[in-house]
């Protein structure tokens, strides 16, 4: 059974910083572009970054110069490094494929930002 299983999140003040993770099994996900996709309450998911291979990444312009994403594919495993934290970033994080694949969401790990 392929999953992907997202950790990392908690409670951080404004300012802060959260490494998430995101641990898959099941199948191997190195040749995958992989994203971390986020969703508030009352808004839909949205795509905040991107690894294309192994060093090609994108970002959503709301995240761009303070979340950086990476992925170890020994581990088969993707990491979001968020910094400089902003109460908007509050959401749930999800990582899957992208574009995404229905069966492959998870859990996700949430993330609060006080101000």
């Amino acid at each position: 059974q392929v999953q992907l299983v997202e950790s990392g999140g908690g409670l951080v003040q404004a300012g802060g910083s959260l490494r998430l993770s995101c641990a898959a099994s099941g199948r191997t996900f190195s040749t995958y572009t992989m994203g971390w996709f986020r969703q508030a309450p009352g808004k839909e998911r949205e795509l905040v970054a991107a690894i294309i291979g192994g060093r090609s990444t994108n970002y959503a312009e709301s995240v761009k110069e303070r979340f950086t994403i990476s992925r170890d594919n020994a581990k088969n495993t993707v990491y979001l490094q968020m910094n400089s934290l902003k109460p908007e970033d509050t959401a749930t994080y999800y990582c899957n494929t992208f574009p995404s694949t229905t069966r492959y969401w998870g859990q996700g790990t949430q993330v609060t930002v006080s101000s």
